[in-house]
């Protein structure tokens, strides 16, 4: 029920009472006699957990024809001018007293649509927020030169016809199955036709007809076909450009728009208003173009969901799966959660029925992948003994030195820097910086080791537990690989592609390309070769996720490599081979869902998600123990803590060495204010009982004006 917000006065907080059906009709005939709808139900962008609701105000008769449902304004709300969305315009008001009026409306663009604020007010429940917090991600802000410049109307363009046959398509591309899975979804999808898949996609042997823009693209063309709109949504910019450039040459020129945070406020928003006003159907980007206005939606496709980019660092911490899962709900649109891997998120949905699992045969995956082998395997072993202790065994550098006579060969570096972690020589325990506690590392082939978090230099360093003073490397980064690859083969060139400086494309021509996961470049035509280094360091990460995660990165860098009928070979070097290595065997059988498939039930024995889920409050020890004896909350519903809140990967540091690192260090090693962290978990079924509880929390800790000490996550995918 929408509430009243009385004409205060100048300088006067507004009266905020529950509405009742009295005298509803003097409320507003003084105000705006000869106005039809004289009553705007408003949405007040007050940042208030205990006001997220609706307020009615008065629509003054010059604002009649502006303040039109969706439009931004401006009301008077508690002393002071507030933005706000219009959301509603009715003839009475439930509010018993004399409304306050619209003070402006801002724009007459009806930026808010109905089905974006229905998404908003579904994801804010299910994540504990406010609609406000999601519609901040949603509308980008206001540009008032990029208004006046679109013209209202949508450009005139042919009808689409389709830039390739898609019968023809399917049958080429038996990337999506070739089993006839890809076709029965292609066509569903030309035909209009609702469905939700889980697919994985084959490599495409340095084929960009067969790579996975080409696909997502040829998907977007099916659907436009069908006469509704599509949204891709890709982790990042340098697959926003390689998409970009794949449905161009699918679809053609000005039926498509990107949306990405890089683009400048007038660039966004342009391209914002271009799907707002019918311009165009197609939308890529990233994360924000989730939230996309696309009329009559028919696809919402996420490419690579896994990747920890989907993520929304900023409240309520939305995931873009969920964005698109809620949205194609919504909207009776379909989904596609697309990529080489699969997440244990997606192999959850498939197991309960909700999602279609599609991927390409064994035939098809023979014929486009790789061979992998494993460096340190027992007949490897045989003809190199040092293979599994090797960082670069006999194995990879035969491969690497007969692939640079056949093009360029890609190696994977899991870390960024020169020699980004050290431990002591004598009894390998971290080596740690005296001051603040942060990891030592080295940023140069001489000179001492500095400290990650503070930048101190540790010139007499000594280890605290066998008082070792020398120094020994944990992980070998990607400038220190560079330089020991390009001192042992004189005359190759060697590039480098990571933090700071990311390459898009290299070309066909013998080069070693050293790469952190994830700024891979593409080559032409494919790489011949591809080394993984230290799969251990991915392997070893203290993470829920960790061998989910290092396949979907040794999947993404071996998908770039040519076919096994080509010589295209990927090595794995540095795997552990006492003990059994998952992912690695799903890496050389080319099988994500049988690692998401085993990944899972580990969890639902161990009670973790996405079998159960979590949501984590951070905050002052007494406001957690109040949240945990909560009646509202479900009786099934675990609590554990709290405790308090530490960095994992910091140690506990003297007092005394405390105060003399800087406040992000201290942060980060476990200082600063006492900070202590709650855990909740819950069935599925209870999940959004235990949301609305701790939405409450948030509505009556604001209503009571407490200190914003308190934050709460809700959905974590990785509860340690």
């Amino acid at each position: 029920m929408a509430k009243g917000v009385s004409d205060p006065g100048a300088g006067k907080t507004p009266t905020l009472d529950i509405a009742t059906p009295a005298a509803p009709d003097r409320a507003v005939s003084e105000a705006a006699p000869q106005v039809a709808k004289p009553v705007a139900s408003v949405l007040v962008d007050s940042g208030l957990p205990h006001l997220d609701r609706f307020f009615e105000y008065a629509v003054p008769p010059e604002l009649d024809e502006a303040a039109r449902p969706g439009v931004r304004v401006k009301v008077r709300f508690a002393g002071q001018d507030l933005p706000g969305f219009v959301v509603e315009r009715r003839a009475r008001a439930e509010h018993p007293g004399r409304l306050a009026p619209v003070r402006t409306v801002v724009s007459p663009e009806p930026v808010l649509t109905a089905p974006i604020l229905a998404l908003a007010r579904e994801l804010a429940a299910m994540y504990a927020g406010t609609p406000g917090d999601v519609l901040r991600l949603a509308i980008p802000p206001r540009h008032a030169r990029a208004e006046k410049a679109l013209p209202l109307e949508p450009p005139g363009l042919d009808p689409f016809v389709g830039a390739q046959p898609w019968e023809s398509f399917v049958g080429d591309y038996g990337g999506i199955d070739d089993r006839g899975v890809g076709f029965e979804m292609l066509t569903q999808l030309r035909k209009g036709r609702g469905g939700r898949w889980a697919a994985c996609l084959a490599p495409a042997a340095g084929d960009p007809d067969l790579d996975w823009p080409a696909a997502l693209a040829q998907t977007a063309a099916q659907v436009l076909q069908s006469g509704r709109g599509t949204i891709i949504v890709v982790p990042d910019h340098r697959d926003v450009d390689r998409l970009d450039a794949a449905v161009k040459v699918v679809l053609g020129p000005g039926r498509h728009v990107r949306l990405t945070a890089d683009q400048g406020p007038q660039a966004r928003y342009t391209s914002w208003l271009k799907v707002l006003r019918g311009h165009v159907q197609v939308v890529i980007g990233t994360r924000a173009a989730a939230y996309a206005p696309v009329a009559d939606l028919g696809l919402i496709a996420v490419w690579d969901d896994g990747d920890d980019l989907h993520e929304e660092p900023r409240a309520p911490y939305v995931h873009t799966r969920d964005v698109a899962a809620t949205r194609a709900r919504l909207e009776d649109a379909s989904l596609l959660l697309a990529g080489y891997g699969r997440s244990v998120a997606d192999q959850s949905l498939v197991e309960a029925g909700w999602l279609e699992s599609m991927g390409p045969g064994r035939r098809w995956l023979r014929e486009v992948a790789p061979r992998v082998v494993v460096a340190g395997a027992e007949r490897e072993q045989e003809r190199d003994p040092a293979a599994q202790s090797a960082r670069l065994p006999n194995l990879a550098w035969r491969t690497a030195k007969s692939a640079l006579e056949r093009g360029p060969v890609l190696i994977q570096v899991p870390r960024r820097g020169y020699v980004p972690s050290l431990a002591c020589q004598e009894c390998r325990t971290h080596a740690r910086c005296l001051a603040c506690g942060g990891p030592l590392g080295l940023d140069g082939g001489s000179g001492p080791p500095v400290c990650r978090w503070c930048a101190s230099v540790a010139r007499a360093w000594r280890c605290p537990h066998c008082e070792g003073t020398r120094l020994r490397s944990l992980v070998v980064g990607a400038r220190r690989t560079a330089e020991e690859l390009g001192r042992a083969l004189p005359g190759v060139p060697v590039l480098t592609s990571g933090a700071g400086t990311v390459l898009s494309h290299v070309p066909n021509r013998p080069a070693l390309v050293i790469a952190t996961p994830g700024a891979e470049p593409v080559a032409e035509g494919g790489y011949a070769a591809a080394l993984l280094l230290d799969a251990w360091a991915l392997l070893d990460r203290v993470a829920l996720d960790a061998a989910p995660e290092a396949l979907r990165r040794w999947m993404a860098a071996a998908a770039l490599v040519r076919a096994a009928a080509q010589e295209g070979t990927v090595v794995v070097c540095g795997a552990p081979l006492d003990q059994p290595a998952p992912a690695v065997q799903a890496l050389v059988r080319w099988d994500a869902p049988w690692l998401a498939r085993r990944e899972l039930a580990e969890r639902r024995q161990a009670q973790l998600p996405p079998a159960m889920i979590f949501a984590e409050a951070v905050g002052p020890r007494k406001v957690l123990e109040q949240i945990a004896a909560r009646a509202d909350l479900p009786a099934g519903v675990a609590r554990f803590g709290p405790v308090p809140k530490v960095a994992s990967a910091a140690p506990a540091v003297p007092a005394g060495a405390r105060a003399a690192a800087p406040a992000a260090a201290r942060a980060a090693a476990g200082g600063g204010e006492a900070a202590y962290r709650l855990l909740l978990r819950a069935q599925p079924a209870d999940a959004d009982a235990m949301a609305t509880a701790l939405r409450a929390v948030r509505a009556e800790r604001s209503a009571r004006k407490e200190p914003d000490s308190l934050r709460i996550r809700v959905g974590l995918t990785d509860p340690d």
